[in-house]
């Protein structure tokens, strides 16, 4: 805490392995659905680790790279990245990623035979009538952001715009230069990374 290099060294560690689980995406064939949803959980992880960190340790950064965005994108971002923290905070409590990814069909073209093509489902709106007021209002914003973003988009679509926009935001956050290119590097069609502007 406090040590700038360390922060740096911390941040671009997570970045590369942010990056280096979503390219995983496209090697999954779908199969091997227990490996598939492993790594499916894995980027879930990644991606909302990093962009907590982001938030909390670099906000400024944060801010610059949305106010670079056209207003649809914005929007498009934060609830992609809201919809993934919900996805989050259910798995592990009894919830199975299975009730939030649907597997495809195999078939015989390239991008259907791997789990980017899988689609997120839509999912019930959740019980939470554990939690306090104030945190049942934050889960139901996830909740709307995943059905609004996540449901009936494939997995491939959700990751690439989310390491594209915390690539970006990280290099811009530290200074580390050609992290935004190679985090983008070998990603499949379905994985392209959505522009920022």
């Amino acid at each position: 805490m406090g040590n700038a290099a360390a922060d740096a060294s911390a941040l671009q560690w997570s970045i590369t392995a942010m990056s280096e689980m979503t390219q995983r995406l496209p090697q999954v064939k779908v199969w091997d659905r227990s490996r598939a949803f492993a790594v499916i959980g894995e980027a879930v992880w990644w991606v909302t680790i990093v962009d907590a960190t982001l938030v909390r340790h670099h906000p400024g950064a944060y801010d610059g790279v949305v106010a670079g965005q056209s207003p649809a994108e914005r929007r498009r971002t934060e609830a992609t990245l809201t919809g993934l923290r919900f996805v989050r905070n259910r798995i592990g409590r009894k919830v199975s990623l299975a009730e939030f990814v649907r597997p495809g069909a195999p078939c015989a073209d390239a991008g259907g035979a791997r789990i980017t093509g899988w689609t997120w489902r839509p999912v019930p709106e959740p019980v939470l009538t554990w939690l306090p007021p104030r945190a049942q209002a934050w889960e139901m914003t996830r909740y709307r952001a995943y059905q609004a973003q996540l449901a009936g988009h494939t997995v491939g679509e959700t990751f690439g715009r989310s390491a594209a926009f915390l690539t970006l935001t990280a290099a811009n956050a530290t200074g580390m230069t050609g992290i935004s290119t190679r985090a983008a590097r070998g990603w499949t069609p379905s994985l392209r990374p959505m522009p920022v502007t």
